[in-house]
This record gives C-alpha cells, structure tokens and sequence, in this order.
C-alpha cells in the first residue's frame, strides 16, 4: 500500500540554498591550500591525510582541497567546473587592485569581462581551476535578470586595469 501523497497535489520541491563549499580534486592539498592562503587570504579550518579545509573567515569551510588518487598521472580534463565565481565586496578600484595583486604574485589571469550586470576577473589556482572575481554592478536581482536575459549573458572584452 502506497502512503505517499499524490505528487500533483504537492507544490513542486526546491532546495533553498542557505550557503555553498566547493570541493575540488588536486595534486597536493598542502602545496595547494598555501596558495589558497596566500593569494585568497583562506584560514585552515581542518586537515586531514589527504585533504585541506580552508575557509573565507565566516564558515567552517568554503573550499575543501582534496588530494586525487593518483597524483603523477593527474591533469586537467576537458570536462570539468568552467569556473567558479567569487563576489567580492566593494568598488572598482578593489577588482583593480585584486587584478595587481594576482599579477604581483604571478597567478595566471586568464581575462577580464563585463557581464552587464558586474565585472569579472578570471585567474587559475595551482592545479589549473579557473576561479573569477566577481564583481556585481546591479543589486536588484529582477533587474540582472532581465540584463541578462536582454544581453544573452554577455562575457564581452573589458579593459581593466591593475593596481
């Protein structure tokens, strides 16, 4: 005897999602999670055999650094995580100055985009993940959407420059 409620009859099931981590595969957590520190300004919340925590100073993690099974004969694949965006908070002149110090300590800055609805800087760990400091030029949600949605979510050229 099925004692489930029909599905028709329930409002359709969403997460609401309250907060993210993401974790990624790498050669060698520990090499790793001090580039983490360094240019991303991460604490390390916990570590393990194979594994690094690391956190942006509120949560108990926000990235997890994960040692691959077999690191020698680990590259990066053509399928895999495009990037992985990082809000920043503040003006212009911080993505600016973000910009210099990647380039000060020698990350690969892949581009810089205007997406209409905020800038993006995009830049590679260690292990060859693309991440992209984010930052957003319109607050208003419905308003970004639409600006998306008018522009086909646009990554055209933008020169910015480093400071």
């Amino acid at each position: 005897m099925n004692t489930l409620a029909p599905a028709a009859a329930a409002e359709p099931v969403r997460p609401r999602i309250r907060r993210t981590h993401l974790a990624l595969f790498v050669k060698d957590p520990f090499a790793s999670a001090l580039w983490y520190e360094e240019v991303l300004g991460m604490q390390v919340t916990a570590r393990g055999a194979r594994w690094v925590f690391l956190s942006f100073g509120q949560k108990h993690h926000d990235i997890a650094l994960i040692q691959v099974d077999e690191p020698e004969a680990a590259s990066r694949g053509t399928v895999n995580m495009q990037h992985y965006g990082l809000e920043i908070e503040g003006g212009l002149d911080d993505l600016r100055r973000l910009y210099g110090m990647l380039l000060r300590k020698n990350v690969e800055v892949v581009k810089t985009t205007d997406h209409k609805v905020g800038y993006g800087l995009y830049f590679h760990d260690p292990d060859g993940h693309r991440f992209e400091f984010f930052l957003e030029l319109i607050h208003d949600d419905e308003e970004a959407k639409r600006l998306l949605g008018e522009y086909n979510a646009p990554s055209d050229n933008f020169d910015l420059q480093p400071l």
